[in-house]
This record gives structure tokens, C-alpha cells and sequence, in this order.
């Protein structure tokens, strides 16, 4: 699975060759299609655990929708350390110090674990009570609790994975991290579609058999995506530290005790993306609370329709996981020129996007995949519509943040993020 002309040209990096422009567009597009296709597929598996829970009914839409903006901060608090070890691996890949690299994925590998493992503990204790303070009735605050303690007790097992991840595209690689989450889509489709429907009758090509399932419902939901999430883990892990070239640990003695010194600077580096994670839910959860009072349809209808707009601006996270990797790597081998050059590439390319004008054209198709209510749809629909005028300078401003990130710059893009949301998108949702 490797790819002989993007590691030809990340080596030129390292090495202090010249580019061509044309081999620095080359090198930015060859990286960011599987990273767009990865994002596609991550952003297909909410899709489909929305469709399939949508088409139960309302109350079960709901309850998905109305905790996770919580989820999405307890991913916030826990992408501190991990962002930051791994924009230091880039920048010691990028000056070929690979002992030092080697050193931030064990300790990286621990701080992971630990971390998921406490906000796993968290997410546990207030799972009774979350969905009933952000406003949800009865019916849709005993399904949300399944669903969150369900997804959160699983943490210490995705923070693992997300490092994994995180450190092979550090390297370059971004292939194998975009493929395994491809083949994650698909093991949360059959795990879902066995977990959250019971037992029936199926037609298919005029043949009437009977189909097992566990009927768990929205518990069903969770559970197959922690599935999904194992089954990509173990062979994300096993490669990282077995296969990689610069990072493959096997073999070699060292601690996976954090040191002072790597701790500090990655969380230098990762506690404002940590920052902008916490505070952006926060913000999204005040978001929910302002809805909520709407009723369960508004509530299933916002929820619906963040989800559908997901799969608009993932290809800006799918560039920016390019720009992030070859960023760093060119500050590591002290090639500042270069990295500015990168930054500028994949930022235009970001702003190069049609996601918008389809998400306007198709928005009830979209919607209407998710969900089988009218008023969910129509409501959702014009949600849709309403954001498609944001997402081009959207995607450009994520993958900005990601040149940022490589650079290890980011607390000035997290205050711009900050301010655009609690001082523009709040107080205007609000009135």
C-alpha cells in the first residue's frame, strides 16, 4: 500500500532538493486524495448510523443528535496531547531524527490511552442525567443515555486508534490510516444493520427469507460503531509500530512513560487545539440547548442536517491532513520557504470546492436518506440550504488551520475560531 511517488517526493523534503511547482501541486494532491476519501468515509459512517436510527423514528434521531455535540467535546479535551505529539514526530521525521520520533509515539501511545481512559470514566458517571440538562424529554434523554455511555465508555480504545493515525500521517503516510477508516465504513454498516434492527422478514430479488437481529435500536447504533472503531485499531496500531519506517518500535527498548520535556512541548502545542475543540463544543452544546426548547423534530432536524453538511466540508479535513504532515516535516528539515509554499497550495485548493452548490441542489435527498418524517425533512432541507453559502471559505479556513497546525502555530487561528463562534454564530442563533 505504499506510494513510491509521494515518498520519492516527501524524501526531497527531507534531503533539501528543489521542487518544481509542479511537483509541490503533485505532492499536496497525491496526499490529500486518500486523506478526502478517509474523511468521506468517517463522515459516511455518521451518516449511515443516522439513517438507519432516523428511519426508526423521530424521538430516536433525537436522541443521537441532542448528545452528540457533547461527544464532540469530550473528542475536544482529548486531542490535546495526541495533536500534540504528533506535529512533533513530523518535525523530527522532517530533520530525520527518527530515534526522537520513535520516542513521542511510545510515550504518545500512553498519554492516549490514560486520557481516554479518564474521559471514558467521565462520560460514564453523567450519562444518566446529560441528556435531560441539554433539554431533552423522557423519551429521547433514556435513548440518548444509552447511546453516550455506550460511545464514551469506549475512548480509551479511540484515542488509541486516533493516535495511530495521526502518527503514520506525521510520517507522510497517509495512505494506510485513509484505508483502514474506508474499510471502517463498511464493517459499521454490517455491524449496525445486524445490531440495530431485530429479526425480520427480508425481500431480495423476489426471495423472502428470514434475517437475524439484535433489535438493540440506538444502543445498537453505538455499539456498532465501536465495533467498527476495534476492528480498524488493531491493524492501525499493529502497522504504526511494526511497519513504518521511520516509526516502527518493534524491537527496540524504550519508555512509554511520558518525560517532562516531550509532555511540555506537546502540550504547548496541544492545549490551544485542545482549547478550540472544548470551547467550539461547548459552543455547539449551548447550540443544542437553543434548539432543544423547539421541540424533538427541530432537534432531529439540526441534528440531521450537521451530519449531511459533514460530508461537504470533510474534503477541506481531508487536505488539511496533507498540509498539516508536509508542513511539518518541511519546518522540521528547516525549510520554512517551502512550507509557506505548501500552505498556499492546499489553501487554494480548499477554496476550489462545488460541495456547496450540490449541498443547496440535493439537500432534500440528503436529508431525506437520514429520515423518513416530512417535517424533518423540509425543516432540515432549508437548514442545508442556509449553510451551503459558508462552505468554500469553510473548507479554505480548515485547511489553513491545518498549515498552522504543522507549523505547531496554533494559538492565533484557535482565538479567530474562538471569536467566530461566540461572538458571531451564538449570538446570532440566539436572536
Amino acid at each position: 500500500m505504499k506510494d513510491s511517488v509521494s515518498q520519492r517526493l516527501i524524501g526531497k523534503i527531507r534531503s533539501g532538493e528543489s521542487f518544481t511547482r509542479a511537483e509541490e501541486l503533485a505532492l499536496v494532491i497525491r496526499l490529500s486524495i486518500p486523506a478526502i476519501l478517509a474523511q468521506f468515509a468517517n463522515v459516511l459512517m455518521q451518516y449511515i448510523d443516522a439513517a438507519m436510527v432516523g428511519n426508526l423514528g423521530a424521538v430516536e434521531a433525537a436522541a443521537v443528535g441532542i448528545v452528540s455535540s457533547t461527544i464532540w467535546l469530550f473528542w475536544g479535551l482529548g486531542s490535546a496531547g495526541i495533536t500534540g505529539y504528533s506535529v512533533l514526530a513530523s518535525q523530527e521525521i522532517g530533520a530525520k531524527s527518527y530515534p526522537t520520533a520513535r520516542k513521542l509515539l511510545r510515550q504518545g501511545i500512553t498519554v492516549a490511552v490514560a486520557t481516554g481512559a479518564i474521559l471514558g470514566a467521565v462520560g460514564l458517571m453523567i450519562s444518566p442525567w446529560l441528556p435531560g440538562f441539554l433539554g431533552a424529554g423522557a423519551d429521547v434523554a433514556r435513548e440518548g443515555t444509552k447511546y453516550f455511555a455506550i460511545y464514551t465508555a469506549a475512548m480509551p480504545l479511540l484515542f488509541l486508534s486516533y493516535e495511530a493515525g495521526s502518527m503514520l500521517r506525521a510520517s507522510g503516510n497517509i495512505r494506510v490510516p485513509s484505508f483502514l477508516n474506508i474499510f471502517m465504513c463498511v464493517e459499521d454498516v454490517v455491524f449496525n444493520y445486524f445490531l440495530i434492527f431485530p429479526t425480520r422478514l427480508v425481500t431480495f430479488l423476489g426471495f423472502t427469507f428470514t434475517m437475524p437481529g439484535a433489535g438493540m435500536g440506538v444502543a445498537g447504533a453505538a455499539l456498532g460503531t465501536v465495533l467498527a472503531e476495534l476492528c480498524t485499531a488493531i491493524p492501525m496500531l499493529w502497522y504504526v509500530c511494526t511497519r513504518s519506517p521511520e516509526l516502527a518500535i518493534r524491537g527496540e527498548k524504550g519508555r512509554f512513560l511520558p518525560e517532562f520535556p516531550l509532555l511540555k512541548k506537546a502540550f504547548k502545542i496541544g492545549i490551544p487545539v485542545g482549547l478550540q475543540h472544548t470551547v467550539m463544543c461547548c459552543a455547539q452544546v449551548a447550540s443544542t440547548m437553543i434548539v432543544a426548547p423547539l421541540g424533538t423534530i427541530a432537534i432531529a432536524a439540526n441534528s440531521l442536517a450537521i451530519t449531511a453538511e459533514s460530508l461537504c466540508y470533510m474534503p477541506g479535513y481531508g487536505v488539511s491532513d496533507a498540509a498539516a504532515s508536509l508542513t511539518g516535516q518541511c519546518i522540521g528539515a528547516r525549510r520554512e520557504n517551502l512550507a509557506m509554499r505548501f500552505g498556499k497550495i492546499a489553501t487554494g485548493l480548499g477554496v476550489m470546492t462545488v460541495m456547496g452548490v450540490l449541498m443547496f441542489i440535493f439537500a432534500p435527498i440528503m436529508i431525506g436518506l437520514m429520515s423518513n418524517v416530512p417535517e424533518i425533512i423540509d425543516l432540515g432541507a432549508t437548514i442545508l440550504r442556509i449553510e451551503a453559502f459558508a462552505e468554500p471559505m469553510f473548507a479554505a479556513s480548515i485547511v489553513a488551520y491545518g498549515v498552522f497546525m504543522g507549523a505547531g502555530d496554533t494559538l492565533i487561528p484557535c482565538l479567530m475560531n474562538l471569536g467566530s463562534m461566540w461572538f458571531v454564530r451564538l449570538p446570532a442563533a440566539w436572536l
